[in-house]
């Protein structure tokens, strides 16, 4: 006589969470963390208790969908709570102030950036040409020059 194969669904609720912890790894989204949860607290925990294999498979679903619903929106709002977007590089530097470190002539100049870059700058043909010391903003970056304007005029910013 063949034994009772349903002895041995412990180890086939640790091998379905196992396999649910590795998928969730590769997708991120905390969808398959809340069915392995469910497979070992609804699964095995049943299984354990000495439950019918069809009241395991209730519990395991029950236990997830729960998870699913109550749980996993939380997780996600607190990620992306947390992931906010922050500017950096050439994004970073739009709206940035600058003082001018060097004279502008025919239109081109330096700048010293408040973080501490030092920038050859330009300045437009309609705009007053700053003395250095001055405070000027940048307002637009065109490669390795930025386009700046005096501190109190600030142009909408150029997306050349």
């Amino acid at each position: 006589m063949l034994p009772d194969l349903t002895q041995y669904m412990w180890i086939a609720w640790l091998v379905l969470a196992l396999l649910f912890v590795i998928i969730e790894l590769l997708t991120l989204e905390f969808t398959f963390l809340m069915l392995a949860a469910g497979a070992l607290i609804g699964g095995l925990g049943v299984n354990l208790l000495g439950g019918e294999w069809w009241l395991q498979v209730l519990a395991a679903a029950a236990v997830s969908a729960l998870l699913l619903f109550t749980i996993r929106p939380l997780l996600l709002r607190a990620l992306h709570r947390s992931s906010r977007l922050h500017p950096t590089n050439v994004d970073a530097l739009y709206g940035m102030s600058a003082r001018v470190t060097s004279p502008f002539v025919d239109g081109r100049g330096s700048v010293r950036l408040d973080n501490g870059e030092q920038w050859t700058a330009e300045i437009p043909d309609s705009v007053a040409v700053p003395e250095p010391g001055s405070r000027v903003v940048v307002t637009a970056v065109r490669g390795a020059t930025v386009e700046v304007a005096p501190a109190a005029v600030t142009p909408e910013r150029s997306t050349d």
